[in-house]
């Protein structure tokens, strides 16, 4: 049997309540991005490589959009201006130094039978590996930075490090990649337009 990589939890699958069904189209999380340089240059070709040598056939998505999650804050029609505030807020209580990070494997998360994400992740432990480390102990101090400020409900301890490359219907088991590693300097709370296929940055904080 197959063994796919799988998320414990994904806060992804919630919406704000007082958003109605049909109208929720926007987005509001804290993410990293690679350096342009490893966006284009690393992260882009080995989508498209992974992509031929497992005959996918999901479009990799725009180099300018790979990203790593950390916080995922909800789904709204139109974001709510306290949400706003106290996530900048947040954001600018967290005191960390810069890190790096290393993604090295390559899996479908099962999360729902068709249109699954293959992403990079960090060592192919059930920990994510040293690579993911800092990525991890950053996730931790943004999420005490949101519980202080009220944003406790958004906070969640699970967190697997990844980089989503492509969706396709077909299941990957972990394989091997190349390393991708790049140096963390800094954080963003994005605005991400479901449907759009475009995130908006609406704050950034440059570590240490």
């Amino acid at each position: 049997m197959r063994q796919i990589a799988r998320r414990p939890y994904d806060p992804a699958q919630l919406v704000f309540e007082q958003s109605a069904p049909g109208h929720v189209s926007d987005r509001l999380m804290f993410a990293v991005y690679p350096t342009p340089p490893t966006a284009v240059c690393r992260i882009a070709p080995l989508a498209q490589r992974l992509r031929t040598q497992l005959s996918l056939r999901g479009k990799p998505i725009a180099t300018e959009r790979f990203h790593s999650t950390v916080h995922y804050l909800g789904d709204y029609a139109g974001l709510p201006p306290d949400l706003l505030a106290n996530a900048r807020e947040a954001g600018s209580a967290v005191k960390m130094k810069p890190f790096q990070v290393t993604f090295d494997r390559a899996a479908s998360f099962d999360t729902k039978p068709s249109n699954r994400p293959l992403v990079l992740r960090g060592g192919s432990g059930e920990k994510g590996g040293k690579g993911v480390e800092g990525l991890r102990n950053f996730h931790d101090a943004l999420g005490h930075a949101m519980q202080r400020v009220g944003l406790g409900r958004w906070a969640l301890p699970q967190f697997t490090p990844h980089i989503t490359l492509l969706y396709d219907d077909q299941a990957v088991d972990e394989v091997p990649t190349e390393e991708v590693s790049w140096p963390v300097t800094e954080f963003v709370l994005v605005h991400s337009l479901l449907g759009g296929s475009s995130h908006v940055p609406l704050a950034r904080w440059t570590l240490g």
